[in-house]
């Protein structure tokens, strides 16, 4: 029985993901900033890079080593660049890479041991085609691509794997509280399937890229967008 981590995992995408993994028989261990009282739950801010450390530590002495890792959080920021602050770019950047990326190279070492690990990065179309007024966010979402190929060649004589999947527009809290009901019709408009991706189709594809059906691949981005990025 392996055992997943999942950042981000106290709502939306990571939570659906985490019932998924589970009833599949993965054991599972979630992060998130809130405060819930559930088995193998730990709220932890990953905007503070300093907080991996204690995350791992926790995970291992509490829960055991990682087979399978989805870096799943982080947070949109909405801005023209001449609006950003400075404490600002860093935390997003922190939130939605480094500390994913610390957090890798940690629990890299027992799955290159083991001969087996599986990452799953969970990015964004705006890192594919870019946002007006969100490109801080496209850019911290943009850098899992290069990351994810350049990773999956560094560890492919190990059976590791490492994707990305690059979500559009998705059924969350998070989008019900970025959008009014305006906001949503408008935005639907301009999704040719006109409607957003459910969180369960996401949790169904990393529920395959983990598998062994999936072993052959890696270093690919998948984007699950109901056909927002093929153009107009």
């Amino acid at each position: 029985m392996k055992n997943v981590l999942i950042t981000g995992s106290s709502s939306g995408i990571g939570k659906i993901a985490a019932e998924k993994l589970k009833a599949e028989g993965y054991n599972v261990f979630q992060t998130g900033r809130k405060k819930l009282d559930i088995e193998n739950y730990l709220s932890i801010d990953l905007s503070d890079p300093k907080n991996v450390n204690k995350l791992y530590n926790y995970v291992k002495e509490n829960f055991g080593e990682i087979d399978i890792l989805i870096n799943n959080a982080g947070e949109y920021l909405y801005s023209p660049i001449d609006k950003m602050k400075l404490d600002e770019t860093i935390k997003i950047f922190n939130s939605n890479f480094i500390s994913h990326y610390y957090l890798t190279s940690l629990v890299v070492p027992y799955m290159k041991q083991k001969k087996f690990g599986r990452i799953v990065n969970i990015a964004s179309i705006s890192g594919v085609v870019g946002e007006a007024n969100a490109s801080l966010y496209s850019a911290t979402k943009s850098a899992y691509f290069g990351f994810s190929k350049s990773l999956a060649l560094e560890l492919a004589e190990y059976n590791i794997t490492i994707n990305s999947i690059s979500p559009g527009w998705v059924e969350t809290p998070l989008t019900n509280a970025a959008l009014n009901e305006q906001e949503k019709m408008e935005t639907l408009d301009v999704v040719p399937q006109k409607r957003f991706v459910e969180p369960v189709e996401i949790a169904n594809l990393i529920k395959y890229l983990i598998s062994d059906s999936a072993k052959g691949i890696t270093g690919q981005n998948i984007n699950l967008c109901a056909g927002l990025t093929c153009g107009c």
